[in-house]
């Protein structure tokens, strides 16, 4: 039975599955664009973090959420609002957590001496295109470059800031080739098109 409703071409935005940014228990495969609202989320930040020790940075921020009380209404996420390559490849960054509400108060405090502070944020709305990549977290790099490319096929260019949603909860005896992660970032039309 055919639905009475037109299905959108490949290249128009979605409605953004329930509970966006979980994209549902099955992984995208292709490119998913998507007209999303702002979730709000709450963070650690930092800034020119060397991609050599990025692990390390997650290793603290995560701990430092849970410590702060916070309830993740999604998977863990980072939100990359800068890369740059010199002197050497790093990051500017968010980790967290998305929430169902914008993070309270309570949280705009200084942390103890040492620690990290934990605020709010959100992840950002408007056309984002999505992807899920299944396998280790070395695969990111090159999984990343393949999405931006297929945002090209569509006629967009990708925005900034972008993010991954591990949607796999990491554990020490998961095989890496089940972990899924979803890609998510923001298009816009090419400069060249407008």
């Amino acid at each position: 039975m055919m639905s009475s409703s037109p299905i959108p071409p490949r290249d128009q935005p979605h409605d953004p599955p329930r509970g966006y940014p979980d994209l549902g228990p099955e992984p995208v495969d292709g490119v998913r664009l998507i007209s999303a609202p702002a979730v709000p989320t709450a963070v650690v930040r930092a800034t020119a973090v060397p991609m050599a020790t990025i692990a390390q940075f997650f290793d603290t921020a995560f701990p430092a959420l849970f410590a702060a009380d916070v309830r993740p209404a999604g998977a863990a996420f980072a939100l990359y609002t800068r890369i740059a390559e010199e002197p050497e490849p790093h990051a500017d960054l968010e980790v967290g957590f998305p929430l169902a509400e914008p993070l309270p108060d309570q949280h705009a405090g200084e942390p103890e001496e040492g620690a990290m502070r934990v605020v709010a944020s959100e992840l950002p709305a408007g056309e984002v295109a999505a992807t899920s990549h299944l396998g280790s977290y070395d695969g990111l790099g090159e999984a990343w470059q393949e999405f931006m490319g297929e945002i090209g096929s569509l006629g967009r260019a990708p925005a900034t800031p972008f993010w991954e949603s591990y949607v796999t909860e990491p554990s020490p005896d998961i095989d890496p080739a089940t972990l899924r992660t979803d890609l998510f970032c923001p298009v816009r039309t090419p400069d060249d098109a407008a």
